[in-house]
C-alpha cells in the first residue's frame, strides 16, 4: 500500500478515485475506462508539477520516505554474487552498515552501505541506519581489503547520522568516524559515494570522502538534520523547515557549491514510486564514474581526492 506525504494529498485523492473506479469497471467499462484515463492523466500531471518545484523541506520528507529504496535494495539490484562480511575484529557486528564484495557490471568491487531497514523488525535490527563505532571500524576493514586487492569501493550513504548513544561514545565513536574518513581519503583505488536518501553529519562523510560523490535528485546531504539545526540556531526544533531552507541541503544546491559531483535524476514522484528505475539510473551513473576513475593512477586518485576535499569551501577566482 502506497504511503503519501502531506504535500501529495491532491495526487492521493485522484489516485483513490481511480482505484474506486477500477473496482466498478465490471459494469459500464467504456464510460468508466474513459474516466479512469482522464483521471490518470490528471494525476500524472499533478505529480509532475509537484515534484518539479519541491521545497528543501519537501525534499527532506521525500528523502525519508519509508518506501524509498535502501542500500540493500541497490545491492540486490546492481550486484551479482554479493558476499557480505561481518564484524570489525575489535568488538562485534553492527548491522547499521552492510558491506562486502561482489560483481558490478563485470567488475569486482567492494560495497559499503548504510542500511535503515524497510519494516519495523529490520529498522530495529539495523538501528535505523545509525552506526556505532564497530560499524565504522568494519567499513575501515573493508576498505583496507579493497585496497589490498585493488578493488574499487562503492559507498551507499543513507543515514540520519552516527548513533549518539552512551555506549557508542564509550567505544570511541568520534575516533572511529575519523579513522573511516581518513581511510576513505587515503585509498589508492577509485571510490564513489552515492547519497541515496539522507546523508547526515559525520556519520555520512565517514564513508563518503570519495573521488566522486553522486546524489539522487531528491536526497539531502547536511552537517546536521534540519531538526537538530533548528534546535541549535533557534532552540526550537519546530523550525526545521526554516533550517532546511537556509542550510542548502539539496542536491541542486550542493552541486553548485562543488560539494557533490553529479545529480542522478529520479523517476517522477521520487525513487519510492519506481524503485527499479531509480536503481537502474544509479547503476548507469556508477558505471560511468568507474569507467573514468579506473583509468587514473593510484597516486593521482589519492592526491586528487585529498585536494578535492581540502578545496571545499575555499573562494576561487
Amino acid at each position: 500500500m502506497r504511503t503519501y506525504l502531506d504535500f501529495e494529498k491532491p495526487v492521493a485523492e485522484l489516485e483513490a478515485r481511480i482505484s474506486d473506479l477500477r473496482q466498478l469497471a465490471a459494469g459500464d467499462t467504456v464510460a468508466i475506462g474513459e474516466e479512469i484515463g482522464r483521471l490518470e492523466a490528471k494525476a500524472e500531471k499533478a505529480l509532475a508539477e509537484l515534484y518539479a518545484s519541491l521545497t528543501p523541506w519537501q525534499k527532506t520528507q521525500v528523502a525519508r520516505h519509508p518506501q524509498r529504496p535502501h542500500s540493500s535494495d541497490y545491492i540486490r539490484g546492481l550486484m551479482r554474487d554479493f558476499t557480505p562480511l561481518s564484524g570489525d575484529r575489535h568488538f562485534g557486528e553492527d548491522a547499521a552498515i552492510v558491506g562486502g564484495f561482489g560483481w558490478f557490471r563485470g567488475r569486482a568491487v567492494c560495497v559499503i552501505g548504510q542500511e535503515k531497514g524497510s519494516d519495523t523488525e529490520a529498522r530495529l535490527k539495523h538501528n535505523f541506519g545509525m552506526a556505532r563505532p564497530e560499524g565504522y571500524r568494519k567499513a575501515v576493514r573493508l576498505m583496507d581489503l579493497a585496497n589490498r586487492f585493488n578493488l574499487p569501493v562503492i559507498s551507499l550513504v543513507d543515514t540520519a547520522g552516527a548513533f549518539p548513544g552512551v555506549d557508542a561514545e564509550e567505544r570511541g565513536q568520534a575516533e572511529a568516524i575519523a579513522r573511516a574518513t581518513d581511510s576513505s581519503l587515503l585509498l589508492e583505488v577509485p571510490n564513489i559515494a552515492v547519497i541515496l536518501g539522507e546523508g547526515g553529519s559525520g556519520g555520512a562523510i565517514a564513508i563518503a570522502a570519495c573521488n566522486r560523490v553522486l546524489m539522487l535528485e531528491h536526497a539531502i546531504y547536511t552537517v546536521a538534520s534540519p531538526e537538530a539545526s533548528a534546535s541549535i540556531l533557534w532552540r526550537d526544533s519546530s523550525r526545521a523547515e526554516d533550517a532546511a531552507t537556509s542550510m542548502k541541503i539539496t542536491a541542486q544546491d550542493l552541486l553548485k557549491f562543488g560539494i557533490i559531483d553529479a545529480v542522478i535524476a529520479e523517476p517522477v514522484g521520487g525513487a519510492h514510486r519506481t524503485p527499479k528505475a531509480a536503481i537502474a539510473a544509479t547503476g548507469d551513473a556508477l558505471a560511468a564514474a568507474l569507467d573514468e576513475l579506473c583509468a587514473i593512477t593510484p597516486q593521482d586518485l589519492r592526491e586528487s581526492r585529498i585536494t578535492k576535499f581540502l578545496n571545499i569551501g575555499r573562494k576561487t577566482g
